[in-house]
């Protein structure tokens, strides 16, 4: 639409407008048609100025300026759709191709990176903009020792000659810190020539002394606010961080650097913290707003500073003396004093590492909510303190028509609950049972009944009639620790969102389980739809009525289902039977063997243990790991299937709940595994990390803004 319609027809003498009003005003129609062009050309002519600079330039212009200030387009723009689409569609994917090709961020920041080119601190810049990795950039010549030149020294400033005296320097014995830093990152300690791996250095990135190595850190750091810590022994006062009481090792809380010409250190990435270096820097680790903090006995204030001690904590052996509380960084835990024990408990706020935003957590989560959903909320100063009260009251106001069929129980805190939960639905029922926005609260399922199973569990009455008025219960943001879920009854729908059901139940402190045998969720005789989106799980048991019933559909989408061994029953039905039931798997990794009715889709999945399916003729397995003999439906570029016969597996940096590289593939995995999805990513649960692609798209830009004459390596920390 034109911005001045009767511009023009403003501009006729007034009499003109009169006759054309009385005879319908055709003459302002074709004023108004003529006005609508004027402008079409003006913001012609606008917008051809507002091309000249990349702020306000068209997307289209975007790879053209880039071309002229010499930008090259990082890889995998050529997977961005460029039509097909129609209509509208077309010019969509124009745009989106011109964004692939030349984001406007990178165009405008090409000119001033070229002038930092072959500066440290711009390749730890371009790290965390392209891949968003805190890196720390080490010029490898620096650190080869050699002879000090004696004749060059007093030619210079003093300045100078330190400077001379530091490069290249040996080790000094009675400097622990910097023996403590030897082989990290941050070492200042001179290393002689490796001759025979120079070779190979260079041909893969680059690691030879006269190269550049940028150390990145891919795993992200996550907090656990005023948790309950664990207590290993009572008699002796041993906790730990982790209150499913294994070993946690904490990281930093990186701290912003104050430059943009600030080489990182260790305060500014998430690594983890060593014993000497939180000894010899204490007040810069502990407190509140920093990596950790301790409380006891429900006071206030945290543990004062002067309290701590650092020390070894492997065998427990160290003995803190009364009124000292004695941290082990490394491993995650606590001792107290024998005469200074705490008698009503132990509070913590930690940070650890992970690879992503999977499982239980305090990140951020995507709430969707019905505006008609009625609140009960649990926590230190709520209404309710016990899950079970907030559950009873939110059942009589459903009876007694106080509030609609939507109910949801939120937990306000990172706390621990020990209580018996039974959730019994009616008709239409939806609740759902979450954490509050920030909060990680643990449900720890104990003892309670010495005659019947203690698990979480979910009925539904048997009137209960399928389809729309099937009750359904959604868990959000839980830890649960102890027993599993039960499932039975015609329940509509159970969703498992963000949620880690500790595989093993829980976890010797090496992180080991401790009953490997038992399932995380048990499905009995129920008709429930099971979705299950970013979390972490055990065994699968379905006990299901393969007469009267369809298979149950079980919907796993970017989760870890861990069986603690390949070997193991990952999703069966008991005494290793065929489950009743259709699994759809979507960038999913399981541990475990399955043994199913079907699999309707695999996709970007990896299956450790042996497939066994009966309707092989029904589903798709595409772009995922089986191992050999596995009994399937028909794959699509599946591995080893690609591999020609060679051996392939899958490799892990650990498989084990609780360590900081669980479920992640190792960097000596196989790429046909690695890069094995089909966007060119890896397949499993860290598919949508996309970190083969990051790599590539690091390397393209360290390749062109390396210091002439030198090879750069990316080296991965975590």
């Amino acid at each position: 639409m034109s911005r001045e319609p009767d511009g023009l027809a403003e501009l006729l003498p007034q009499w003109h407008r009169l006759r054309d009003a009385e005879r319908g005003e055709p003459l302002r129609a074709l004023l108004a048609v003529i006005a609508e062009q004027v402008d079409l050309v003006r913001d012609g002519v606008e917008q051809g100025y507002e091309d000249l600079f990349v702020e306000t330039a068209a997307p289209w212009v975007l790879p053209y300026l880039g071309d002229l200030v010499g930008y090259t387009p990082l890889p995998g723009y050529e997977r961005v759709p460029t039509g097909g689409l129609g209509g509208a569609g077309v010019e969509e994917s124009r745009r989106r191709l011109a964004e692939a090709l030349a984001p406007r961020r990178d165009v405008a920041a090409t000119v001033a990176h070229r002038r930092r080119k072959g500066t440290l601190h711009l390749l730890e810049e371009m790290a965390q903009e392209i891949v968003g990795w805190p890196a720390r950039a080490v010029e490898f010549s620096r650190l080869v020792s050699h002879h000090q030149p004696v004749r060059l020294y007093g030619s210079g400033s003093p300045a100078a000659d330190s400077r001379r005296l530091e490069r290249g320097r040996l080790a000094d014995v009675r400097d622990g810190a910097r023996l403590d830093l030897a082989g990290t990152p941050f070492t200042a300690t001179a290393r002689s020539v490796d001759v025979r791996r120079a070779g190979s250095a260079r041909r893969q990135g680059g690691l030879s002394p006269a190269g550049l190595g940028l150390f990145v850190w891919r795993l992200k750091p996550y907090h656990v606010t005023r948790a309950p810590a664990y207590c290993i022994d009572r008699a002796r006062s041993l906790y730990t961080f982790s209150i499913l009481g294994n070993d946690s090792p904490l990281v930093t809380r990186p701290v912003p650097e104050p430059s943009a010409t600030h080489i990182a250190t260790i305060d500014n990435v998430p690594a983890h913290i060593r014993r000497r270096q939180l000894a010899d820097r204490l007040a810069d680790h502990y407190g509140p707003g920093k990596s950790f903090t301790i409380w006891r006995d429900g006071q206030d204030e945290p543990v004062p500073m002067s309290d701590i001690v650092v020390a070894n904590l492997s065998q427990w052996r160290y003995r803190p003396r009364r009124g000292q509380v004695a941290v082990d960084p490394e491993l995650g835990r606590i001792a107290f004093g024998s005469r200074s024990a705490p008698r009503q408990g132990v509070w913590v706020t930690y940070h650890y590492a992970f690879g992503d935003d999977t499982g239980g957590g305090e990140y951020p989560r995507e709430r969707d909510t019905s505006p008609a959903a009625e609140f009960y909320r649990v926590g230190p100063g709520q209404r309710f303190q016990k899950i079970m009260d907030a559950y009873e009251e939110w059942r009589g106001d459903r009876r007694a028509g106080r509030c609609g069929p939507e109910g949801v129980i939120e937990i306000t805190h990172s706390g621990a609950y020990q209580e018996q939960l039974d959730f019994d639905l009616e008709r239409g029922d939806r609740l759902e049972l979450r954490a509050a926005e920030g909060c990680r609260p643990v449900i720890r399922l104990l003892d309670w009944y010495s005659n019947r199973p203690d698990a979480l569990n979910i009925r539904a009455q048997d009137d209960c009639p399928p389809g729309r008025d099937a009750p359904r219960i959604v868990l959000d943001g839980l830890l649960i620790t102890g027993r599993g879920l039960h499932v039975s009854g015609p329940v509509g729908a159970v969703v498992l969102r963000h949620c880690t059901l500790v595989p093993g139940w829980s976890l010797e402190p090496e992180c080991d389980p401790h009953s490997p045998e038992e399932p995380s969720l048990v499905l009995e005789r129920t008709t429930a739809c099971v979705q299950i989106e970013r979390s972490i799980l055990g065994t699968i048991e379905v006990i299901g009525d393969e007469v009267n019933h369809d298979p149950l559909p079980i919907h796993i989408r970017d989760s870890l289902l861990d069986a603690t061994g390949h070997d193991r029953e990952a999703l069966s039905a008991p005494d290793c039977r065929l489950a009743h039931a259709a699994l759809h798997a979507h960038r999913t990794t399981v541990i475990g063997e399955v043994h199913t009715h079907a699999v309707e889709i695999g996709e970007n999945s990896v299956f450790t243990g042996q497939m066994r399916v009966a309707r092989r003729g029904v589903g798709c397995l595409r772009y995922s790991y089986v191992p050999p003999g596995s009994r399937t439906p028909r794959r699509h570029r599946c591995q080893p299937d690609l591999s020609g016969g060679e051996p392939l597996r899958p490799l892990f940096t650990s498989e084990r709940y609780g360590t900081p590289g669980y479920g992640r593939l190792s960097d000596a995995c196989p790429p046909g595994i690695r890069r094995g999805a089909d966007d060119g990513s890896e397949m499993g649960v860290f598919h949508d990390l996309y970190e083969p692609q990051r790599e590539d798209s690091l390397r393209a830009r360290l390749a062109e803004y390396t210091p002439a004459g030198t090879d750069a390596g990316i080296i991965p920390v975590t």
